[in-house]
């Protein structure tokens, strides 16, 4: 019969256990019907593009007269789709502003932005700066301290798209809306018309869905899994020695 013996400071390596959570529930609920609604704008924006891929820059445009530039788009004007994509753009876009206003106020008011976004006076160095591009540059994956936290410019990034980039195109897409600036011209005006306001919002739309590629591509790097699970239970399974 075997023996059972007990060596003490043995490690067992590879043991699973739970890391402290990393993402709240507000965090991880708005992160996903964030995440919905920007991909249903997206592919409704794509759909009111394809009736009219050109860009003007003013108060008007029309298809036959001079355009400040052409997609390489077809008109696709023998499919209905563009009403239909308004209807979803609309809808989606009043979802992902409601979370993000409901995100926003609570980071403010939790300290959310304060404590895990906002970058200290070390990170703004040269150094650091260009460790962690480097770092990014060559697909270089964060060891397990590292993954613990946001890197400088995670956190610039991420600040840059709820402060700047969600309100700028939350106020162009108002600017674009006769309803809304026929009451609220200023909407329209501060951009220079109604299709300025529609460059600038395409443009803007086009670094959010770069930012999210990107943000993507760096969770596969960084362990698909493992990210995928902290934002879903707001832990992540580590491997640990445990004596």
């Amino acid at each position: 019969m075997a023996e059972s013996a007990y060596l003490p400071g043995l490690a067992i390596h590879d043991a699973k256990v739970l890391d402290a959570p990393r993402h709240s529930a507000l965090v991880r609920v708005t992160h996903w019907i964030h995440a919905a609604s920007f991909i249903a704008l997206v592919l409704s924006g794509i759909a009111i593009l394809l009736a009219h891929p050109r860009m003007y820059w003013g108060e008007t445009g029309a298809r036959g007269g001079p355009s400040l530039f052409d997609l390489p788009l077809p008109f696709v004007l023998d499919v209905p789709i563009r009403g239909p994509g308004r209807y979803l753009h609309f809808l989606s876009a009043w979802v992902a502003v409601l979370t993000g206003l409901f995100y926003a106020v609570s980071g403010l008011v939790t300290g959310h932005f304060r404590k895990n976004l906002l970058p200290g006076k070390s990170d703004f160095g040269v150094r650091p700066i260009l460790k962690v591009a480097s770092n990014h540059l060559h697909f270089k994956r964060s060891t397990e301290e590292e993954s613990q936290t946001y890197n400088v410019l995670q956190r610039l990034s991420y600040l840059a798209v709820v402060f700047v980039m969600f309100p700028l195109i939350i106020i162009t897409g108002l600017g674009m809306s006769p309803a809304v600036t026929s009451v609220v011209p200023i909407f329209a005006t501060v951009f220079g018309g109604q299709q300025s306001a529609r460059t600038i919002h395409f443009f803007v739309a086009s670094f959010l869905v770069l930012f999210l590629m990107v943000h993507i591509a760096m969770v596969i790097l960084a362990g698909f899994i493992r990210r995928c699970r902290a934002m879903i239970t707001g832990y992540a399974v580590s491997r640990k020695a445990r004596s």
